[in-house]
């Protein structure tokens, strides 16, 4: 053991602090009022004056139920994701769960890994930010016998419940609405290639088809950044030069390609229309305000949430796939 490592309070501890048993002191914490009033108010007196943490390890080696939630999402920085993770918890935490978080980078691979940590503490459920997932991970999940659901997509073939959206339906209706204001040579701006980078792309070219329009696009493996939006720009209008549309995957891009637009003298919307999705808040801030797809991020957090605890609870469920649609925010920058 190590000798600089402080010691933490046990249940001992509180109960010679207080003159009762162990016993009573664990009753207290798993129900206060099951002990007097008196003595519930001493224990909480000691608890408080301890500092005492808990040891939840015994109910879950018991395979008992953990009251955690495993969360996967794939990037820390993004927002978009940042909202997903608040809608979740405020179901989560007023029904006494607790949440555990961990980051994948957009990898099937290193999701594996942490599946297999998170089930590993026995979490109840899990809420998954990716429809795809190694043959690795779906085999695990089927053996640990828990509710899942898949949030942000709308996969054909899920795991087990499904909230989300309709990425390709929105970035079809997005470039349709550009292409009804007078655009012709609009480009897809992609990055980290994910599934719904994938299917933004797909969304894109389907409303350049309907149109008869020739669409390109420019994609790249990198994380998506202000920076990487302007070096995009930059690539799109050497390959173009008479673009006059940019259509972006998300609005990190489409903020960096319209500043750098802005740094070189090019116009928007007159001379360049841009439009990103997610809506960010930076969108709005910005002059011109940026267009974007309206993506419901926090309310997909909620209602994933609610349909775990729903199946966690026992009630019966009538949906197991829910799309909760989207809107488009025709900001300035459409022209």
């Amino acid at each position: 053991m190590n000798p600089t490592r402080k010691r933490r309070p046990t249940l001992q501890d509180i109960a010679d602090q207080t003159g009762v048993t162990k016993m009573t002191v664990s009753r207290y914490l798993r129900d206060p009022h099951t002990v007097a009033e008196g003595t519930r108010e001493r224990i909480a007196a000691a608890v408080d004056a301890l500092g005492y943490i808990p040891n939840r390890a015994p109910d879950i080696l018991s395979n008992a139920t953990s009251k955690a939630i495993g969360i996967l999402i794939p990037s820390l920085s993004n927002q978009v994701f940042s909202a997903v993770v608040h809608g979740i918890e405020a179901i989560t935490r007023p029904a006494g769960y607790q949440t555990l978080l961990a980051h994948y980078g957009y990898s099937p691979e290193r999701e594996e890994e942490q599946v297999a940590s998170l089930l590993s503490y026995h979490v109840d459920g899990l809420i998954l930010s990716d429809s795809q997932h190694t043959s690795r991970t779906r085999k695990m999940i089927a053996t640990a016998g828990i509710p899942v659901v898949e949030a942000m997509d709308l996969p054909a073939n899920p795991i087990d419940m499904v909230v989300g959206m309709d990425h390709q339906a929105a970035a079809r209706a997005m470039v349709s609405e550009m292409l009804r204001r007078g655009r012709r040579r609009v480009v897809y701006l992609g990055a980290r290639l994910d599934v719904r980078t994938q299917l933004r792309m797909e969304g894109y070219y389907q409303a350049m088809a309907e149109a008869g329009l020739t669409g390109q696009h420019l994609l790249t493996e990198h994380s998506s950044t202000f920076t990487l939006g302007a070096e995009l720009l930059e690539q799109a209008l050497a390959r173009d030069p008479q673009l006059d549309g940019l259509f972006c995957t998300n609005d990190d891009l489409a903020v960096g390609a319209l500043l750098r637009c802005q740094a070189k003298g090019i116009a928007v919307p007159q001379q360049i229309a841009i439009a990103g999705s997610n809506a960010l808040d930076i969108g709005r801030a910005m002059s011109p305000t940026l267009a974007s797809i309206v993506t419901p991020r926090k309310e997909i957090g909620r209602e994933a949430a609610t349909m775990l605890l729903a199946r966690l609870n026992g009630q019966p469920q009538t949906e197991q796939r829910k799309d909760l649609g989207f809107s488009l925010y025709q900001g300035e920058s459409l022209g």
